[in-house]
């Protein structure tokens, strides 16, 4: 049997699948050049949406709104989208096999397909409790998020659990914003996580209490601590209490985990270089196989503002880094070049009628401002982090697009600063009038 032969092949179908379809089309793709291979059943959607709008009550998002490139003020791109540029769509597809030095994908249904070029955009996937040998971790009503059919069948457990109590699993982003889902579907929720305060990765402790305290406001437990040690199920193999290290036990219907992500190497393991946890690759995304690309989760990459080696797991880079790759791809076969990619670091979260963003690192001392302020429903509060007498860092909750602009262009220029004093007293315009 001949065997089908693709100029590009994007393994995944995520964030950066979409995007980077939406740059080989935009590029002067031609048809029957690019093929996609995704697990999923659906074309490429706004990952994000799942723990932010899916679960509402009311006016829940769903396909086609969120398909990419709705999550950057691009046109949205259903299957049909793929179809009209002549672009090979494999939905429901496993890919097995990776072979990089024969240059061919062999699917979990014995299919085989060669290619020039590969774009390896496989993500990452939620970290199983059950993994980890937690007894009980495999009880009927424990809940983990990542795609469509995560959501739904969360969705499905929330219908019929309506008045039974849910415990969520971890204090960072999926937790906080799957615990907003909840309380708006009437959910008694208890969140347990081991460290000192939520998001601990990114916000300070000062930063961290403004949030447990507006969450507890709204009817939310917050246990902080001790771990989730084990799950006892009823007599149908459904999860009814979480017992905690130090033998607390909380009743649960639903239990919901958000305990970090891995990525999702296997397919490459072994055949390019590895660092920090991803595949080693440049500026271009190109790994230490010429013709294939990392992007996404899944690339560790030259941090250009900071001069070293990092892999950033955001639906953002997970976006830029897919169109710099197809942008290096293509002007490598022109013989061009284009620029490095020099990435800001920026994460986001919403929930409640909260609206945070973070650009930079968050690095050296933190100098927050504007909390004395903070209950008010209109208010602005943020945080500066600096580093060698120069702002590296900033955070705004509540802010305006053209003042989240603002923060952001602190964080990309970094300038200097006399003192923490001076942060303190001039707050948000610091960033407004640079």
């Amino acid at each position: 049997m001949t065997q089908k032969v693709y100029k590009y092949v994007i393994v995944g179908g995520g964030v950066s699948a979409g995007y980077a379809a939406r740059e080989f089309v935009q590029q002067g793709l031609k048809p029957g050049e690019l093929a996609i291979f995704s697990t999923e059943e659906f074309a490429p959607y706004e990952r994000p949406t799942l723990s932010k709008a899916y679960l509402f009550p009311e006016g829940a998002a769903r396909l086609p709104n969120f398909h990419v490139c709705a999550g950057s003020g691009g046109t949205k791109q259903p299957p049909e989208w793929y179809t009209e540029h002549g672009i090979d769509l494999y939905l429901s597809t496993e890919v097995k096999i990776l072979d990089v030095e024969a240059k061919s994908l062999t699917t979990s249904a014995g299919a085989t397909y060669k290619y020039e070029t590969v774009v390896v955009a496989t993500g990452a996937t939620f970290v199983r409790l059950a993994d980890s040998g937690v007894p009980g971790a495999d009880a009927q009503g424990i809940y983990y998020l990542r795609e469509i059919d995560d959501a739904d069948k969360l969705l499905a457990a929330i219908k019929d659990k309506k008045d039974g109590p849910a415990v969520v699993i971890g204090g960072g982003y999926i937790g906080l914003e799957l615990t907003a889902c909840l309380v708006k579907n009437d959910v008694k929720v208890t969140m347990v996580y081991p460290g000192p305060h939520c998001m601990p990765r990114l916000f300070t402790p000062e930063l961290a209490s403004f949030y447990e305290g507006y969450y507890e406001a709204k009817g939310v437990t917050i246990v902080k601590g001790p771990r989730a040690t084990e799950f006892e199920k009823d007599e149908s193999g459904q999860v009814k209490t979480v017992k905690l290290k130090d033998g607390t036990t909380i009743q649960a219907d639903i239990v919901v985990v958000g305990v970090g992500a891995k990525p999702r190497l296997e397919l490459l393991k072994g055949q390019v270089a590895e660092e920090k946890g991803g595949f080693k690759v440049d500026g271009f995304f190109k790994t230490s196989v010429p013709h294939v690309y990392a992007v996404g989760d899944i690339a560790a990459f030259p941090m250009k503002i900071y001069g070293d080696i990092r892999r950033v797991e955001h639906v953002d880079h997970a976006r830029k880094s897919a169109i710099q790759a197809v942008q290096a791809i293509k002007a490598e076969e022109k013989g061009e070049t284009i620029p490095e990619y020099d990435y800001l670091p920026y994460f986001y979260s919403r929930s409640f009628d909260l609206s945070w963003q973070f650009y930079g690192d968050n690095v050296g001392e933190a100098v927050t401002w504007g909390r004395e302020a903070a209950q008010a429903s209109s208010s602005k509060f943020g945080t500066y982090w600096i580093k060698d007498g120069k702002v590296v860092g900033a955070f705004l909750e509540g802010g305006s697009p053209e003042e989240n602009k603002a923060i952001a262009k602190v964080a990309k220029e970094q300038p200097a600063v006399s003192s923490k004093d001076e942060l303190l007293s001039a707050g948000l315009s610091f960033a407004t009038t640079i």
